[in-house]
């Protein structure tokens, strides 16, 4: 079988760039409480804003990034959080709109379509998250990009995390 290495490569940048795009989005500490039954939530922590990952979330840790790096990302980062913002309130208008499911009726159109409505709404999303963590990158050095290089390959051995424990 012979490989297609131009494909191959395309999709691993792809994959590198998805990965660093989910990375920052869940290193962002949560806007308020996240809505649902559970409710609660904290902020700060090492991730929070001013942290030490500076954005990258766990693979910007000692990037040793200049005063103005950190000050291009947070600029990329500021305006890529204001031209989401309508996209998070459109996916958010959609959660809560959404009938209770433990109610006793079932309309599954209503279902697809408003799963169908989130995903779209998170193909934005991810597109965004990937444009940004694009511009991001531009700013890094050969040497900064390497390091990530090499702290995404640590963490994709050591695979995905254990699942959370039952609440029920």
């Amino acid at each position: 079988m012979k490989l297609n290495w131009k494909k191959l490569s395309i999709a691993g940048v792809a994959v590198f760039v998805l990965l660093i795009a989910a990375t920052f989005a869940l290193s962002q500490g949560p806007q308020g409480p996240p809505p649902g039954p559970f409710g609660g939530g904290f902020r700060g922590g090492p991730g929070g804003p001013g942290g030490p990952r500076e954005g990258l979330g766990p693979f910007g840790r000692d990037l040793n990034l200049t005063d103005d790096q950190k000050a291009q990302i947070k600029t990329i980062q500021d305006s890529f959080r204001e031209s989401d913002k309508a996209l998070f309130d459109q996916m958010r208008a959609l959660h809560q709109s959404e009938p209770d499911p433990m109610s006793g009726t079932f309309d599954e159109a209503a279902v697809r379509a408003a799963a169908e409505a989130r995903a779209k709404i998170q193909i934005e999303l991810e597109v965004s998250h990937a444009k940004m963590m694009s511009l991001i990158g531009a700013v890094l050095t050969a040497d900064q990009k390497a390091q990530l290089t090499a702290r995404r390959q640590q963490f994709e051995r050591q695979g995905p995390p254990p699942p959370p424990p039952d609440r029920f």
